[in-house]
């Protein structure tokens, strides 16, 4: 009589020949991991099956409690295991000989990098750790297991590359069609629909044309950031998340914020993307084009201007800089005719007295300097040409000045009727709050009470400011302040020579004029070749007789 044949186990009993008793004396540890936030809240099978090893865990002969599994990394990217604490602490775990068998859906949710995956491996390796997914149990001690393991990390790293290239040319093509939506600088608001329009909110519209008004006279990002903090004026800017996204917020300018506003295209009107290289080798010239155009605040010659400015703002040798403190006229724009370079000004002396040198092969190469003049007579001569050329045109000097004068009262003072209209709705809409609220429920109806009161103060405090501003500032220039101008802008020496106009100011009118000034001395001699470059081309030649050592 044949003895009975004994019955096929089921398959969740079924045990590997590479688990040991070992093994089970440690951990069993389930890494559940989704890219990203919405993957967890889309994608919920796929966490529920990530969950679900762990009773694959207990198939393969560990007890329930000595199953742990590892959430913290859901919603990471496996492309780093630098902000994966999970990952960090799967690692720890083992390392600690704490775990015995590792189980992940797949090699790619454990990790996406052949750095972080290898070393994974190597302490797996090292305490005996054995790695399993939907496929089988792995020891990397093993060299086929490690094989198969390197592979399978290879290809999820693979897959990871392609993914991205996938994305970044889908992105690079909608940007080419001008359809891709990146956020929007302050005065500029995108509609549902993707359009991009000029911000509903006038006070926001006139406070960016104000800026890149007085960027195009006063020449610097720190004059206009000083002009904007002493009248009180405020950036609107639109939330771009959180609770009160959409609304406008309005913050104290900054330096940067300035900055990459000047530097934006879109206010020229041009849809621009990957204005910041990662690689500056691929950094193509021009203007950015892609066939789209919004509604402009300048136009794209003003903005070109404007980065011409501020390049040349910038304290480099090739640049003329910003006009600085000190009693050089000419620094920043005297060049030298032998080396080409700009001369920098040195004060010393007994009187402190300035000198346009040219030292860089000196100090760059060790050789001689090329050039080195005295200041006051280089400065004396070209303000002869400077007033010379001014003197023409006293009748315009003297309605620019006084348009420019009324021109900046009137910007302001549209600036305050916009706050203050602001200020009344506000307070309007906290006293209609509290009307409509049901006189029994104190609760709510003493908070928008306060409400109400602090809207009334700072609209309050709002017109007192308004009132001392009327005060200190007239909006509209008086006959007398009109004569004065005009009597100034007939007699321009007087004015360039007048106590009240310091050298920063001589310095600005230079430059408004002057592009360059090139000087050429004869050797050791007294003579000195000038020529001066003005705006716009036309040339001035001269020569002066500088004071030489004897």
């Amino acid at each position: 009589m044949n003895p009975p044949r004994a019955a096929n186990p089921p398959a969740g009993l079924l045990r590997s020949e590479k688990i040991a008793p070992r093994h089970h004396d440690r951990l069993a540890v389930v890494y559940v991991r989704q890219s990203t936030v919405q993957q967890v809240l889309d994608h919920q099978e796929s966490t529920r099956l990530q969950y679900g090893l762990a009773a694959r865990a207990q198939d393969l002969g560990w007890a329930a409690e000595r199953v742990v599994s590892i959430d913290d990394d859901l919603g990471q990217s496996g492309a780093s295991a630098e902000a994966r604490v999970g990952f960090q602490r799967l690692v720890s775990e083992v390392s600690l000989d704490h775990v015995g068998l590792v189980l992940g859906v797949e090699m790619s949710r454990l990790a996406r990098s052949s750095k972080d995956w290898h070393q994974l491996l190597e302490i797996c390796a090292l305490f005996g750790t054995l790695i399993a997914d939907l496929d089988g149990v792995y020891d990397p001690g093993q060299y086929n297991d490690r094989l198969l393991l390197g592979l399978k990390g290879t290809m999820s790293e693979a897959e990871l590359h392609i993914l991205k290239q996938r994305m970044e040319q889908g992105r690079l093509s909608k940007a080419r069609r001008g359809e891709l939506a990146v956020p929007v600088p302050s005065g500029y608001l995108r509609r549902p629909s993707g359009e991009v329009v000029l911000d509903p909110d006038e006070q926001v519209q006139e406070v960016v044309r104000l800026i890149f008004r007085k960027f195009a006279e006063l020449g610097t990002l720190n004059a206009v950031l000083r002009y904007l903090v002493r009248h009180h004026v405020q950036l609107g800017i639109r939330v771009r998340e959180g609770p009160g996204k959409g609304e406008l917020a309005w913050r104290r300018p900054n330096r940067m914020t300035l900055q990459n506003l000047l530097k934006n295209p879109l206010y020229a009107g041009a849809y621009a993307y990957g204005r910041r290289q990662v690689d500056p080798r691929t950094a193509r010239p021009g203007r950015p084009s892609t066939g789209r155009r919004v509604i402009a605040y300048i136009s794209w010659e003003q903005y070109e201007r404007n980065l011409a400015r501020l390049k040349a703002n910038q304290a480099r040798a090739e640049e003329v800089g910003v006009a600085r403190k000190g009693a050089a006229l000419l620094a920043g724009l005297v060049i030298c005719a032998k080396c080409g370079r700009r001369l920098h000004v040195r004060y010393g002396g007994r009187h402190n007295r300035h000198t346009y040198t040219c030292s860089r092969l000196m100090s760059d190469y060790g050789g001689e300097i090329c050039q080195q003049l005295a200041g006051p007579p280089l400065d004396a001569l070209v303000s002869d040409w400077v007033l010379g050329a001014l003197t023409p045109a006293p009748l315009d000097l003297s309605l620019a000045a006084a348009t420019n004068v009324e021109r900046e009262r009137a910007d302001l003072v549209r600036l305050w009727q916009q706050r203050l209209e602001r200020a009344a709705y506000e307070a309007e809409r906290a006293a209609r709050q509290y009307r409509h609220c049901e006189p029994e429920n104190r609760l709510v109806a003493r908070q928008l009470e306060r409400d109400w009161e602090g809207a009334l103060a700072a609209q309050q405090h709002l017109q007192e400011e308004y009132r001392r501003f009327e005060q200190q500032q007239p909006r509209l220039l008086s006959a007398a302040e009109q004569a004065a101008i005009r009597r100034l802008a007939e007699d321009i020496p007087a004015l360039w020579a007048a106590a009240t106009t310091t050298v920063a100011k001589r310095r600005e009118i230079v430059r408004q004029v002057v592009a360059r000034v090139v000087i050429d001395a004869e050797g050791a001699s007294e003579r000195v070749r000038v020529r001066v470059t003005w705006v716009g081309g036309v040339q001035t030649a001269g020569a002066l007789i500088r004071p030489v050592a004897r």
